[in-house]
């Protein structure tokens, strides 16, 4: 008969076992959402680089695994990894840039890893990741376009045109 004491252990083992796994299996998706996002856009490749998925950042630094929310903490714990999608924008009328983020969450889930880009349902992607990843750029591309587009398409419809509306005071 076992310990108690050895059930607690073997539980500990099997915990340890599958946050490393996630960790690993996270990252190799993420840096293959990385990897791959460029040619989805049809920009340089230089134009997506990994930061942080939140706090002030700067897509000129090279983060690395600083880029991964596993990098600041002490102990693998099995949670979802973060990370953040950046894409540089160049602005050709002044030579600027835009720089454009979104964070990205994914965790082993059974079979299949759960990926979350911002607040958008969770998109299912398989394990064997290669080639099968245009749900999670569509993503992506979509929460872009929407910071921009959401806004402008309220801008420009005419139904708030003749709603109440009150004065500034």
């Amino acid at each position: 008969m076992t310990a108690p004491i050895d059930e607690l252990k073997a539980a500990i083992r099997d915990y340890g076992q599958a946050a490393f796994q996630n960790l690993f299996r996270c990252r190799a998706l993420g840096e293959a959402i990385l990897e791959g996002f460029h040619a989805y856009e049809g920009c340089p490749k230089e134009n997506v680089v990994a930061v942080p998925a939140e706090g002030a950042f700067d897509p000129r630094t090279s983060y690395g695994e600083k880029a991964f929310s596993f990098a600041a903490r002490e102990i693998i714990v099995l949670e979802p990894v973060r990370f953040g999608l950046c894409l540089i924008i160049g602005d050709t009328d002044d030579k600027g840039a835009l720089w454009l983020r979104t964070p990205i969450a994914a965790e082993v889930a059974g079979d299949q890893f759960d990926v979350y880009v911002a607040h958008r349902p969770v998109i299912h992607v398989p394990l064997e990741f290669a080639g099968k990843l245009a749900p999670v750029f569509a993503a992506a591309h979509q929460e872009f376009l929407e910071t921009f587009t959401l806004e402008t398409d309220d801008f420009n419809d005419a139904g708030f045109r003749n709603r109440i509306g009150f004065l500034p005071g």
